[in-house]
């Protein structure tokens, strides 16, 4: 792996004078942007970046050979896509409004402000980023490409909509923005938060952390360490989570979960780029990407005063939504072949037949769990499994016992009378129309399975079949 730079496009600093361009080295290096390059001549520039491209341009107007006049007017026509921040000591009104109508990003006066600079420069580059991300990622989905599909291989799909998430994955990886991501429990957040890792590029490890019920003290000792004598019981100095992960990516799941002080303490941490260990009043540099995973909605944790507004656009910069099974049944059949092959090998056991009735009875069930459910699940059916084909009878068991809404079922049933099947409903069934709605419900969750449909509703095939044929039914 390469070592990871930020930006990952390097920033080029354009005058004929070195202290300048090495105060402009310092001043961003002290705010994490170490990757910059230097030009001095100005007849090179458009050779630089004919080679080599950059995020932004910080440009001297005044230069012997050519003009930073000139420079911007050729790079606004010849490169539209990268910001320049003209960097001179002509304080005047004019010329400033002269450059801005010429395509400048921004202007700066000579000399300048540390914050200033910073800010202005931390505003091109994502400028920047963002429109490399768009057009990257534009071109990923027009293409239907993925430049490393090696990564996913652990993430069994042929869903469409998982595939623009694999695209989407490889755009923003490697940038050393933070990444939100988010999806109901089990749909397998933490895997994409492993894809990212190789796609990054960093040189530092993947570490991963449940934050959830972490007390105050426990969370800054676990995450930024403590010195010797920190507290009672500190005998000796230990690191924290964020050095371990120094140089790579920092997992957190179950983040909406974060306490209120602990969630201003990552605020620090995103915002600042530094931490404090416990004991220490002296700041470490934090040279880590932040991976944060929720099964909460934290909009409506935000309504209500649960978790900050602030933190959530910090951490949001990058959202990745993992649909639940149930919106990708197209899926259950890999997957129920994936985890028999595993299971059967864990157990040391043949893989056993699949029934028809298997992929049709899972498909009526909403699995809650989701893909780690199903995978408990068939690993708990092949644990029981005595004869060639496999029985449905520990599938059926725990649908009943877990039961819970079945796929297509609508979630904002009212609270009274939530046990009953048509809550939800506004106007009931006639007794003559419910055995024909029953009908073309079982025979749709089943796929048109009449063997499945028929024990489902509990009666045989041949009555199942009669019953279609008497009501003329469509199914």
């Amino acid at each position: 792996m390469n070592t990871a730079t930020y930006p990952l496009l390097p920033i080029m600093v354009v005058d004929d004078e070195a202290e300048t361009i090495q105060g402009c080295e310092f001043t961003l290096a002290s705010a994490g942007m170490s990757h910059v390059i230097g030009c001095r001549d100005s007849r090179k520039v458009l050779r630089i970046i004919d080679t080599e491209d950059v995020s932004t341009i910080l440009l001297d107007l005044s230069m012997p050979h050519v003009s930073g006049h000139t420079l911007l007017e050729k790079l606004s026509a010849e490169y539209p896509h990268i910001p320049v921040i003209i960097l001179t000591g002509m304080n005047q009104v004019d010329t400033a409004v002269e450059c801005m109508k010429r395509g400048a990003f921004d202007y700066m006066v000579k000399p300048v402000e540390t914050s200033r600079m910073i800010s202005g420069v931390k505003r091109a580059v994502e400028m920047r980023e963002e429109r490399m991300e768009y057009t990257t990622f534009r071109r990923k989905v027009l293409d239907d490409r993925l430049e490393h599909p090696e990564v996913f291989e652990g993430i069994i799909t042929r869903n469409k909509q998982m595939r623009s998430i694999f695209q989407y994955v490889e755009t923003i990886s490697g940038t050393a923005k933070p990444v939100l991501i988010t999806g109901e429990s089990g749909v397998g957040k933490e895997m994409i938060a492993r894809a990212i890792h190789p796609l990054s590029q960093r040189r530092g490890s993947f570490v991963g952390i449940n934050v959830a019920g972490l007390e105050e003290q426990l969370f800054s000792d676990t995450l930024f360490g403590h010195l010797k004598g920190a507290f009672t019981s500190a005998a000796e100095s230990r690191k924290g989570l964020v050095a371990r992960a120094r140089g790579g990516l920092l997992f957190m799941d179950e983040i909406g979960d974060l306490s209120a002080p602990n969630q201003l303490k990552l605020l620090r941490l995103l915002q600042e780029k530094e931490y404090y260990p416990v004991g220490s009043d002296v700041p470490i540099e934090a040279d880590v990407r932040i991976i944060a995973a929720t099964n909460q909605d934290l909009q409506a944790l935000q309504r209500q005063d649960r978790f900050r507004t602030d933190l959530y656009y910090r951490l949001q910069t990058h959202h990745v939504y993992i649909p639940p099974l149930r919106e990708r049944m197209g899926d259950l059949p890999l997957l129920i072949n994936y985890f028999l092959e595993k299971s059967a090998q864990s157990l040391h056991k043949k893989i056993p037949a699949v029934p028809p009735e298997l992929v049709p009875l899972l498909a009526s069930y909403s699995f809650p769990g989701n893909i780690r459910e199903l995978e408990a699940l068939i690993f708990d059916a092949v644990s029981h499994h005595q004869s060639k084909v496999l029985s449905l009878e520990r599938f059926k068991m725990h649908i009943r016992i877990h039961g819970g809404p079945v796929a297509g079922q609508r979630q904002d049933a009212p609270d009274n009378d939530a046990e009953s099947p048509f809550s939800w409903m506004e106007t009931l069934p006639t007794l003559k129309e419910a055995p024909k709605l029953l009908i073309q419900a079982a025979m749709h969750r089943c796929k048109g399975n009449t063997h499945a449909a028929a024990r489902m509703l509990g009666i045989t095939r041949s009555g199942l079949n009669k019953a279609i044929k008497r009501g003329n039914l469509s199914v």
